[in-house]
């Protein structure tokens, strides 16, 4: 019958994806090949191709079936307005950091450091949940630079900390790190000082208001792309 059909072929994909974990998680990123997981999960290469593509269609299904719980915990954490955006921000890089020091094979499949022509799929939400929490951040009139600027920074440093992590021996980590670079790249990002330089305090007004223009009532979409495209030429201004 049909769906006795599409319920063996879930099956069927459910036992690669899961054999093509194990492996990664046993033996690293090196024993994910099409002949091993085929093996692993006791079915013919050509099976693989015609459920996955390929390899990295592969890598996909595996991504998603392990960063399933992950991501859904990060969007949870987002959705939490009663938290504190800084608060909200350095416990997602804390579990940033977490899922890949336990799951170094995979993070080293979806990072740009796997030589990826484009980023992954995995990759591509974790950093939609980062933009909510950059949001908050401008919003608050806690940014000392424009969204994407501390997008990128907070992507970049969150990547090279469990890459710089996943290089040593987990007996030789400094765990340390974990919140000491956090702390640099915040104290980069953030305005905390309570009085700060009139440049400071115009750019802080500036990428507060940009954050805040979608929502303002009373303009129209043209209006506010407007305010927006104004807003952008201010920033860069302030910034020369």
């Amino acid at each position: 019958m049909p769906g006795d059909a599409m319920t063996t072929q879930d099956d069927v994909r459910a036992r690669v994806v899961g054999a093509a974990a194990r492996l990664l998680n046993e033996h690293g990123a090196g024993a994910l090949t099409t002949r091993g997981v085929a093996q692993a999960a006791g079915v013919q290469a050509p099976t693989i191709y015609r459920l996955f593509g390929d390899k990295d269609g592969l890598v996909e299904a595996v991504a998603e079936h392990v960063m399933a719980t992950y991501v859904a915990a990060k969007r949870a954490a987002v959705a939490d307005t009663d938290l504190d955006p800084v608060t909200d921000l350095r416990a997602g890089w804390r579990l940033h950091v977490e899922f890949g020091l336990a799951n170094p094979g995979l993070y080293a499949l979806i990072s740009n450091a796997a030589g990826r022509r484009e980023p992954s799929a995995a990759t591509v939400a974790g950093i939609e949940v980062l933009r909510a929490r950059v949001h908050r951040l401008a919003a608050a009139g806690l940014l000392r630079v424009d969204e994407a600027r501390a997008l990128d920074m907070i992507h970049a440093a969150g990547t090279g900390t469990v890459l710089a992590l996943l290089e040593k021996p987990v007996a030789e980590r400094d765990l340390g790190l974990v919140d000491a670079l956090f702390d640099a790249v915040a104290g980069h990002l953030l305005s905390s000082d309570p009085v700060p330089e009139a440049d400071d305090r115009l750019t802080t007004a500036i990428v507060t208001l940009a954050a805040l223009a979608p929502d303002l009532p009373g303009l129209s979409g043209a209006e506010r792309r407007l305010l927006g495209e104004w807003l952008d030429r201010a920033l860069a201004a302030v910034g020369d």
